[in-house]
């Protein structure tokens, strides 16, 4: 099975039934989990009992990404069964914020932590993560394998590296925040511009996710077909998108 599921699709906070960032990438029996935001972790628990994830990678060091990293930590730790450790690949800020959340137990007693920006090997991927601009350190995240090229941005704002990470992906999964250009400066995308780069960057299918609460997300998918002309999703909760 190659699939990736929506475990939460909403930016800042969780609308009522819903929850914030977060995937859960399936290649062949391999189990890879992107971002743990608010409330991420009793679904993964549908699909992954116990914790039992091969591995995690977290973007950046902000709660609607990273929080339940905490929950899942104390499952794997108190929970009912032996798991070895795992890789938990991100930005050292990640570790340090989730670390903070209580004194023990510590990630590092769990997972082999790698970081991030970087290249690693884990399983049957390839991760790479590229730096992108944001509020604080963030790596967008590409997934190679045999047959599948997978990206998701995290948080950003426009920068040209996206064109690089999304390059010839059979998904973009692409943060969606805005609809209308701020005036002031920011690190987010309109759901126009992750159209625009995900067509520059020659991806096949274009997710949006982390949308702002309350935002009618029929109206974002709309901004984006008009840039990228190719099939435009929209991340929900539950969801399960084929992979090659």
């Amino acid at each position: 099975m190659r699939s990736l599921t929506v475990l939460g699709s909403c930016a800042a906070w969780p609308e009522p039934g819903r929850a914030c960032s977060g995937y859960l990438v399936e290649y062949d029996g391999c189990r890879l989990v992107m971002d743990a935001g608010f409330a991420t972790l009793p679904r993964l628990l549908e699909h992954c009992p116990g914790g039992t994830v091969d591995a995690v990678v977290v973007t950046h060091a902000h709660s609607d990404h990273c929080v339940d990293l905490n929950g899942l930590l104390r499952v794997r730790h108190y929970g009912d069964r032996t798991l070895d450790r795992i890789p938990l690949l991100c930005p050292p800020s990640v570790a340090e914020l989730v670390d903070r959340l209580e004194p023990e137990p510590r990630l590092a007693d769990l997972f082999d932590i790698a970081e991030l920006p970087g290249t690693h090997q884990v399983g049957p991927f390839q991760v790479t993560g590229v730096g992108l601009p944001h509020h604080v350190p963030n790596a967008g995240i590409r997934l190679t394998a045999p047959g599948l090229t997978l990206a998701y941005t995290g948080d950003t704002a426009p920068d040209t590296a996206l064109t690089e990470l999304g390059a010839d992906a059979d998904l973009y999964v692409m943060e969606a925040t805005l609809q209308e250009v701020p005036q002031a400066e920011r690190n987010l995308l309109t759901a126009g511009e992750a159209g625009a780069f995900a067509r520059a960057a020659g991806a096949r299918r274009l997710l949006l996710t982390h949308f702002w609460p309350g935002r009618d997300r029929a109206l974002s998918v709309a901004q984006a077909e008009e840039t990228f002309g190719r099939e435009v999703l929209a991340a929900e909760e539950g969801m399960v998108v084929a992979l090659p």
